[in-house]
């Protein structure tokens, strides 16, 4: 598979870089926060840097930009590298964290209150937010903007030491607070928060802001093109005047690319949270969910998602992607690689009159219909089956392809069989059908000359494999969940998710391992949960449906 996605600008410029002369290697890096789970837009963002690094044979670093341990955890650390290696990707190196360069940033930091181009600000937020000016008005200079060096000097040296209250003071860029970019007014470059890191420890009490530190961390990495996502572009100006005004080795320079917005979900690390904490789904692995984790657990292959990326290729425009368009690349990718398999989610015992109560026929089946490298399985054949009762009715028109009473269905890999006669329950609930077998009909063309209607999948009765069976659908039933009317929360969809605890499988599921796909014969396609299926207790996950192709 070609990593560089399709309609790739970027490539373009990199590729400008080489004939230029002005790169000799190309150095990316995915730079997470580790406050949370990544989800789609991630693993754009991933395929994007690793992609280019490994299209032009450079190098990827992995960087946790970790200067807000109020809200890091290790957890998403850990989760966080799990899916980069799971999408197939691996960093240069060792993992980078910017709190290792808190030391370096801090001394930069100095340097620039020695140079008279950082000072140590009182005023508190509501204040700052009232100096800061808006939009259309520019802002005001903060009264503590010309304090001497030596003064901002002493007055950072006591931040550091822990001498203040939170909130008490930060240092400040000095800049222009009539900037029409907003950004470029004096940002905020340390700031006060007397809480350990998960890193650090309690080494420090001041942590550079983000604007600050990404830059530098760039520089100290010897990256080359520093690539995010669009909503950073008005911040490029202010990641330049930190690295013209700093004694850094290397420039990195920064690239902004549309980011992806999928139909039908949110990405917001604080929505997701609330889908989290407030239990409307089962924690941030759901596989209703949008994050990788989630979509791991889902049954989405990592094949699958860096295809999707391609398709949708790297561009200067945000926009909204269809997300039937990453149903399209995890249906292509199952189609050709899953093994097929029966399942009955909806039992109705079939009795074949016909055949012997205690012989057992064992059944060669394909395990998928092109892949002759995928192998074959043994189906027991048994007198009593299990068809799923939708595929049997009383009297049907001929548009109904299944078995009908008085006509003829193939069983798939198996016998014809006829259905002859209905058992119902008092309330007229039909709950056995009796059938008998057309002899010497394993094959394509049944003795007689008439074909079946059709071809429907079954399981043996006294083999088959009880399970549980969770059928996920999108969690939004809202185009565009985040700008509908109302909360977002209302367009939350009540038929996400239905449990079916009488599925009947074919004993070779009951094998599957953990995350191993199929195509359970015309339900669609299912994945042996990453956590709580076993051989005692098979579980699987709906990932996504058949093409429509069927009107039966």
């Amino acid at each position: 598979m070609d990593n560089t996605p399709a309609s790739n600008f970027l490539q373009n410029i990199i590729a400008e870089d080489f004939d230029a002369g002005r790169v000799t290697e190309v150095v990316t890096r995915f730079p997470p926060e580790p406050n949370g789970y990544l989800h789609i837009g991630h693993a754009k963002s991933i395929s994007v840097n690793f992609g280019l690094a490994e299209a032009n044979g450079g190098r990827c670093n992995l960087r946790f930009d970790d200067t807000n341990p109020e809200k890091e955890s290790q957890e998403f650390i850990e989760s966080i590298q799990a899916d980069v290696e799971w999408l197939g990707y691996r960093w240069d190196g060792d993992v980078r964290f910017a709190s290792s360069y808190f030391q370096q940033l801090y001394d930069w930091a100095v340097h620039l209150v020695e140079q008279g181009k950082a000072y140590v600000c009182d005023l508190n937020a509501e204040q700052a937010r009232e100096y800061r000016g808006t939009l259309t008005e520019p802002g005001k200079n903060s009264p503590y903007r010309d304090r001497t060096v030596e003064e901002n000097l002493d007055l950072l040296a006591r931040m550091k030491a822990g001498e203040f209250d939170e909130g008490a003071k930060v240092l400040r860029a000095k800049i222009d607070m009539a900037s029409p970019n907003m950004n470029m007014r004096d940002p905020i470059m340390y700031r006060i928060r007397k809480v350990a890191h998960h890193q650090t420890g309690t080494d420090w009490v001041i942590y550079p802001t983000y604007d600050f530190a990404h830059g530098q961390e760039d520089a100290i990495e010897g990256v080359t093109h520093s690539v995010c996502t669009l909503e950073f572009e008005d911040h490029r100006p202010l990641y330049e005047w930190f690295i013209d005004n700093l004694p850094v080795a290397s420039h990195p320079r920064q690239f902004e690319f549309g980011r992806l917005n999928p139909s039908y979900t949110v990405t917001s690390k604080r929505k997701l949270k609330q889908l989290v904490d407030e239990g409307v789904v089962a924690g941030w692995d759901d596989p209703r969910m949008p994050t990788i984790s989630g979509m791991r657990r889902r049954g989405y292959s990592p094949e699958a998602l860096r295809k999707f990326c391609e398709m949708i290729g790297t561009t200067r425009k945000d926009g909204v992607v269809d997300v039937a368009m990453l149903e399209f690349a995890v249906r292509e990718d199952l189609n050709e690689n899953a093994p097929r398999a029966m399942a009955v989610l909806n039992p109705l015992k079939v009795v074949l009159t016909d055949y012997p109560e205690d012989k057992v026929e064992e059944l060669t089946a394909p395990n998928h219909p092109s892949r002759e490298d995928l192998g074959e399985r043994v189906v027991p054949f048994t007198r009593e089956v299990y068809i799923d009762a939708d595929d049997f009715r009383e009297e049907a028109n001929k548009k109904y392809k299944r078995l009908v009473l008085g006509k003829r269905v193939r069983l798939r890999n198996a016998y014809v069989i006829e259905a002859d006669e209905v058992v119902k329950d008092d309330a007229g609930n039909i709950v056995e059908v009796h059938a008998h077998t057309i002899p010497n009909t394993i094959g394509e063309n049944p003795e007689d000359g008439v074909k079946p209607k059709g071809v429907i999948q079954w399981v043996s009765a006294a083999h088959g494999v009880p399970a549980e069976v969770r059928v996920y659908d999108r969690l939004f039933n809202h185009e565009a969940p985040d700008k509908g009317d109302g909360n977002y929360m209302d367009h939350i969809n009540p038929e996400s998710l239905s449990v079916i605890t009488h599925a009947v499988l074919e004993p070779s599921l009951a094998k599957a391992e953990a995350e191993q796909g199929f195509q359970f014969e015309r339900e669609g396609y299912f994945v042996a949960d990453r956590f709580d299926h076993s051989s005692d207790k098979p579980v699987f996950n709906k990932t996504i449906g058949l093409r429509d192709t069927w009107n039966g």
